[in-house]
């Protein structure tokens, strides 16, 4: 049976994507980081790996693949978006929320698109 090891995102400058996303998400390199990849993993516990390759790729727009980061209620996405930016990333002018979103969009430095979702919205 299969299962999911890593997500791997496309980043142009691995060290600067790795910075972001080891503060954003707790998580540190399982290896030493190489110039065009990098494994990251959970500093404790377990959860998915996130693997950052190096890519000449262009952005998409309204991409097929992106991240769902998931906070407990509204408060807590407030404050996880809050910091997020403060690491770096950045809102995301989306043209696609629905009336009653339960999600906001933010972009890496990189310009990953990843979404913040308030869980406890019903």
């Amino acid at each position: 049976m299969l299962s999911v090891g890593s997500v791997v995102l496309g980043v142009s400058d691995v060290p600067r994507a790795a910075a972001f996303w080891t503060e954003a998400l707790g998580y540190v390199p399982r290896e030493e980081m190489e110039d065009d990849w990098v494994v990251l993993v959970p500093a404790e516990g377990t959860g998915v790996q996130l693997s950052l390759g190096l890519s000449g790729t262009p952005l998409q727009e309204h991409p097929r693949i992106h991240l769902d980061l998931y906070a407990g209620d509204a408060a807590d996405q407030a404050a996880e978006i809050e910091r997020l930016v403060s690491l770096g990333a950045r809102h995301v002018d989306w043209d696609l929320y629905p009336d009653d979103a339960d999600f906001v969009v933010l972009a890496d430095p990189e310009g990953n698109r990843f979404c913040v979702i308030d869980t406890g919205h019903h």
